[in-house]
């Protein structure tokens, strides 16, 4: 089959080649799914599991990529809950091979159905950005109704999905970014519009919820603005600061069938959008990695026509 591979963690992107590599094998619990689509996160490179497995061996030539939107071609021994042709989306494990990939083996309990009316391409732009969003907010932040949230980057594919998963639940939400995303996170949803660049972001009042996906100085800062009981989630690593009275959340996001079932459904009633950017074809997905400008939605690559 052909796949995207890396070998050098310093090159990054610009290291990645296309090559021939072995067809996958479906392990116990595993499927094997043929690739229609696949997303990529662009600071994955720079994730030590992309490099090393879960022994801290070195594990290059390695497949990057997490997201996926296929179909079943092959179960392992003792899968259950799957079908052999069935459209599948879902997130792989951090430590082995991903989804940049004509086949992909995956552990069946990381996939869940694709309703027939929802593209490939979108399936393949959902799990990691949906299930890091509805995660931090109602697994980790406990958002109830009438609360109010901080969105950062609310623009972004994660923030955009913040905001959107936010408002559908009742909250109010102030959306951060900068000054040429007014007009996306307020079309996302948020209530208000914070540029950062050029706005005090103490002026914004007491929250129930901040969800951070900068870290660094605005996610310490951020620590002041959560009110007594609150919490501030966060994707970007520990911090040291905590909020006076408030808890932080650093997590990381996991695979659910059950959420990305939630998920899903609300795009097919119309209630979230994705935030798609870059859509290339595999031929073209090296070039596509190593575009310059600032990176805009998310970036999918068609594997299959």
């Amino acid at each position: 089959m052909k796949a995207i591979v890396v070998t050098d963690r310093v090159a990054g992107t610009a290291g990645m080649k296309l090559v021939e590599r072995p067809e996958p094998q479906a392990a116990i619990n595993d499927v094997v799914v043929q690739v229609h689509a696949s997303g990529f996160t662009w600071d994955e490179l720079t994730w030590p599991p992309t490099w090393t497995d879960r022994l801290d061996r070195d594990r290059t030539p390695s497949i990057p990529g997490h997201e996926l939107a296929g179909v079943v071609t092959a179960l392992g021994y003792g899968t259950t809950g799957l079908s052999l042709g069935q459209r599948v989306f879902g997130l792989t494990d951090w430590t082995r091979d991903g989804t940049l990939a004509e086949y992909v083996a995956v552990e069946a309990r990381n996939l869940a159905p694709l309703p027939g009316d929802v593209d490939f391409t979108v399936g393949a732009s959902l799990p990691m950005p949906g299930l890091t969003a509805w995660q931090g907010l109602f697994e980790h932040g406990h958002l109830r109704a009438g609360q109010s949230v901080l969105a950062h980057g609310a623009a972004g594919v994660v923030g955009s999905m913040v905001t959107q998963l936010a408002c559908e639940a009742g909250a109010y939400v102030i959306g951060t970014g900068r000054a040429a995303d007014r007009q996306a996170v307020l079309d996302f949803g948020a209530q208000e519009f914070l540029e950062l660049e050029n706005n005090a972001l103490e002026d914004v009042g007491p929250v129930d919820l901040v969800f951070d996906v900068f870290g660094g100085d605005i996610c310490k800062r951020s620590t002041a603005l959560v009110r007594a009981g609150g919490t501030l989630v966060t994707i970007a690593g520990p911090i040291e600061s905590r909020p006076a009275g408030g808890l932080v959340v650093d997590f990381v996001v996991q695979s659910d069938r059950a959420q990305l079932g939630e998920i899903v459904q609300r795009v097919r009633d119309g209630r979230l959008r994705t935030n798609i950017g870059t859509i290339a074809t595999f031929g073209d997905a090296v070039a596509a990695f190593n575009q310059t400008g600032r990176r805009k939605g998310k970036t999918i690559i068609r594997i299959h026509p």
